[in-house]
């Protein structure tokens, strides 16, 4: 097989959620920063973004991180993170990902027993703080950009539900963080398509009802996702982040906790030096970290750490052929759930 166009990939997974690493045959993204290569991606040209992460090449389930030459000097290396609605700001699972892909492949040089790895992402500067044994790494903490509560308590004018409350916080992304029992559903691996299509539907309703712009970073102005949320009886707080066009994350969503982080520290709960567990619905774990109190565009914020643990499993190359039929990729709602059609 002639192979005259390739991507390279690195598969790899953060506590079940998979962030794999597209790490070399990328095209050159326009824009002088990592932001602005985002919105490139988002507003002109998003050819490669539905090529690695919608069928026949990809499933509903993922996530593919495109992996950049740095825009900033400060940084070891650059990254986007694709998915099959849009390319987006941040990812604390997807930082994770990378790290790992980046130091276990050798392409950031390893320091044991930690390595530092600074990360120029459309959010900002993000850095790492990985635990390194043996060529490996048995964990990674992020510290990630400001996080901070839009609104407390907004209310949501549901036809199912009636009117309910949610916290609007930004932990990398806005984020609706919903108090699960309100949509009469519990965090458990059966209800995983109930909870995504409440999710959805939910982020539906908040995109008409609430407005959002971040004070600093243009073009990250939209809830991207609804995160349901319940205390567990050891005080731990399960998480079930919902993405279009209806999926659950399979981690415990580092920029979901980190917005939830914010929620807690607007209200007083936690305080700085504080850690939360953040549970998945499939029971993995993220540990976040209340860092430091800080302020942005005039609002009080909180610096999380994450720290959770990636996995690279394996490799692929996928081949560009021009006459593909289906270089645009598709999506069908057997799996890809009834609301698929949001994609478009």
């Amino acid at each position: 097989m002639i192979f005259d166009r390739k991507l390279e990939i690195l598969q790899v997974h953060c506590e079940g959620e998979i962030g794999n690493v597209l790490v070399a045959g990328a095209p050159e993204i326009p824009g002088a920063t990592a932001l602005d290569k985002m919105n490139y991606i988002n507003n002109v040209d998003d050819s490669l973004r539905r090529f690695v992460t919608f069928e026949p090449r990809a499933n509903v389930a993922m996530t593919v991180n495109l992996l950049l030459e740095p825009t900033r000097p400060d940084a070891d290396a650059g990254f986007i993170v694709l998915q099959a609605d849009r390319a987006h700001a941040m990812s604390g699972s997807n930082c994770i990902c990378v790290v790992t892909a980046l130091l276990e492949s050798g392409r950031v040089p390893m320091a044991e027993p930690e390595t530092i790895v600074r990360l120029d992402m459309p959010v900002g500067l993000v850095t790492a703080r990985a635990r390194c044994e043996n060529g490996r790494c048995p964990s990674v903490s992020i510290d990630n950009v400001p996080a901070f509560a839009e609104v407390l308590d907004q209310e949501v004018e549901t036809p199912r539900w009636g009117r309910i409350k949610a916290d609007i916080c930004f932990g990398g992304v806005y984020y609706g963080l919903v108090d699960v029992d309100q949509v009469g559903l519990s965090i458990e691996p059966h209800n995983a398509r109930a909870l995504a299509e409440a999710g959805i539907e939910l982020k539906a309703l908040l995109a008409e009802q609430v407005k959002v712009q971040h004070p600093t970073l243009p073009g990250v102005d939209e809830i991207a996702y609804v995160m349901f949320r319940s205390q567990e009886p050891d005080g731990a707080v399960r998480t079930c982040t919902t993405l279009k066009p209806g999926r659950v994350d399979r981690s415990p969503c580092g920029t979901g906790s980190s917005a939830n982080l914010a929620s807690l520290h607007a209200r007083g709960l936690i305080a700085v030096g504080d850690t939360k567990v953040s549970r998945s619905i499939i029971g993995g774990e993220f540990h976040v970290q209340a860092l430091e109190e800080t302020e942005v565009g005039g609002r009080k914020a909180v610096i999380p750490r994450i720290t959770g643990q990636g996995f690279v499993y394996g490799k692929q190359e996928l081949r560009l052929v021009d006459h593909d039929p289906f270089t645009k990729g598709f999506a069908l709602s057997d799996t890809w759930g009834p609301q698929v059609h949001l994609l478009d």
